[in-house]
């Protein structure tokens, strides 16, 4: 059985914290790890906040966060429809960011990496960007295993 949820919120600052309590409410149920649950919140703050600054910028949007469960398997998708990724093997790149403006420190996509197990990005310039992100749940041990 597939367990699923659709959120759509405005490309909002402030609403990177719901996204993030959103897709960790969603998983409650399997009893994840503390760490688990760390990992799903700085990923989806990574998407959200990306598509919040690089997407729209100053002219607001929308954002999309889809979550499916398939048994202890988590995929989440960040959607927005803003102004979209010229080159996204570029922008995958640590470091890289278009607005050093803000002080961004262009590790969004590589956090991503980090915390899940699997990460896909599609993007069309002027249309928008999707991020597709998976972690396999319940592969984290409750206790660190002795030496």
């Amino acid at each position: 059985m597939t367990n699923h949820m659709n959120v759509e919120f405005e490309a909002l600052p402030e609403n990177e914290g719901f996204a993030r309590v959103a897709a960790a409410a969603f998983v409650t149920y399997l009893n994840p790890t503390m760490e688990e649950i760390s990992d799903i919140k700085t990923a989806v703050s990574e998407a959200v906040t990306n598509a919040v600054i690089h997407a729209y910028g100053e002219a607001g949007g929308r954002v999309v966060l889809r979550a499916f469960l398939e048994g202890t398997l988590l995929r989440l998708e960040v959607e927005d429809f803003g102004r979209g990724i010229e080159d996204v093997e570029k922008a995958m790149e640590p470091l890289f960011t278009t607005r050093p403006d803000l002080e961004r420190s262009g590790m969004g996509f590589a956090f991503m990496e980090a915390f899940m197990d699997g990460l896909e990005v599609e993007s069309v310039p002027g249309k928008g960007t999707k991020v597709t992100m998976e972690k396999k749940l319940g592969s984290t041990p409750w206790v660190e295993a002795e030496e």
